[in-house]
């Protein structure tokens, strides 16, 4: 795979050299034409399935999540100068723009970037989608790209109603697609995540329900499936897949699933800062400890770097994960209070402050605080968590127990006090 890419500039793809030197050329056709016509009969004229453009954006694509951006655009502006009249560069530089957000989502900086290169790769797409055969198929394919790219970040937004609508014209365009066997992977995604979120959104925001009446009924368990397909065999849209399955897997408690993706996502870029976290969190979770130490270190060593990505959504991962290490694995009750301060620190930097490791965190100050006979320090942690903790959860419930307990200690210190 290196020497194809060292050979790349020059056009140059030795298997298929190889694989026309084995044969006889046609009489009057020189061995090039012979391989341009095999290669446009092998991707049936499809950009997207040429061999050339996969191996080109391969690179690219491989820099964009490892989170050099200065390289993957120089790569997509490669692209987009050799096929100008293509959606492929502009939805990527869209994607690549998505990725800077991924860290901390809150983050609108790169929204109007991500709508503006997607718009664009739509325009270019619609071109495509009006004229007849494998252009027209690859036109759709962008088109409902784009269109759900949009839908995500709306989504994110919570802007529920151009999300759906963006949605519905993703599912439009997908449709025009079946049939296309060599897509069939890239187009399992679109259908994975419909399966699976179609039922997942109402479950969990009671208020879309209504929305998600004008859709099909989908399939939580076949998504799964699906989205599993096109991690393992689909080339555009395989990354993307175990992105949604790293979050899919920590919904569903599949978290041995979790931590073996996000160790492989992490140990192929090592940079990506989400990646990263979520290599670390699933680390913890599984009780791998020490992986999950070594990480969380590293991922603050970044962050007092400034690596770009590494911010205060990791910072709060990883401070957690030292807290809990320090307080339970190597009994270092002070630097476990530092780091715990550490995660709310950096939950207040992000708004966040109703995270669950936030929470988490001072119930385990209060809970130290307790131990050490702080009773009034204890009872300010306890009540924090009252205040920051959404209703109706176990961290909050746990709060309010320990909170009553301490008051009934609280009374007995003061009665043991007073008969002094």
């Amino acid at each position: 795979m290196n020497l194809l890419f060292f050979v790349k500039k020059n056009h140059c793809y030795l298997f298929l050299l190889l694989l026309v030197v084995a044969t006889q050329p046609a009489a009057g056709q020189s061995w090039w034409e012979v391989l341009a016509g095999k290669e446009k009969e092998r991707s049936g004229g499809m950009l997207l399935k040429s061999t050339e453009v996969r191996i080109d954006a391969t690179e690219a694509i491989n820099h964009m999540y490892g989170y050099n951006f200065v390289e993957a655009e120089k790569e997509f502006r490669w692209l987009q100068q050799k096929y100008p009249d293509h959606p492929l560069s502009y939805f990527l530089f869209g994607l690549a723009e998505w990725w800077k957000i991924v860290p901390n989502t809150d983050n609108a900086m790169y929204d109007g970037r991500v709508e503006a290169y997607m718009d664009q790769a739509i325009e270019k797409a619609e071109k495509l989608y009006d004229m007849s055969g494998p252009a027209s198929v690859e036109g759709a394919f962008f088109l409902a790209a784009a269109h759900a790219f949009k839908g995500r970040l709306y989504a994110e937004r919570k802007k529920w109603v151009k999300a759906a609508n963006a949605g519905r014209n993703s599912l439009k365009y997908l449709e025009k697609c079946r049939g296309q066997e060599d897509l069939s992977p890239e187009l399992l995604f679109g259908d994975g995540l419909y399966n699976y979120y179609r039922e997942w959104v109402p479950e969990n925001y009671g208020s879309m329900k209504p929305i998600f009446l004008l859709f099909r009924k989908g399939n939580k368990a076949l998504g799964i499936q699906q989205l599993e397909r096109v991690a393992n065999f689909a080339f555009y849209t395989r990354t993307e897949a175990q992105y949604f399955l790293l979050q899919i897997y920590g919904t569903e408690n599949q978290h041995e699933k979790g931590y073996q993706l996000a160790r492989y996502l992490h140990t192929t870029y090592p940079w990506n800062p989400y990646f990263h976290r979520m290599y670390a969190r699933q680390a913890f979770i599984t009780g791998r400890m020490q992986e999950a130490e070594a990480s969380a270190r590293q991922i603050l060593e970044r962050l007092g770097n400034k690596q770009f990505g590494y911010e205060g959504a990791s910072g709060r991962y990883a401070s957690f994960i030292l807290g809990y290490y320090n307080q339970f694995i190597s009994r270092n009750l002070p630097q476990a209070k530092n780091y715990y301060q550490q995660t709310v620190q950096f939950a207040r930097m992000n708004a966040a402050e109703e995270s669950g490791y936030s929470v988490s965190a001072l119930l385990n100050l209060g809970r130290i605080a307790e131990a050490e006979g702080q009773f009034d320090e204890a009872e300010k942690y306890y009540r924090q968590v009252m205040d920051d903790a959404e209703r109706k959860t176990s961290q909050r419930n746990e709060a309010q127990k320990l909170l009553d307990d301490l008051k009934k200690k609280q009374k007995a210190a003061r009665r043991a006090e007073r008969r002094k």
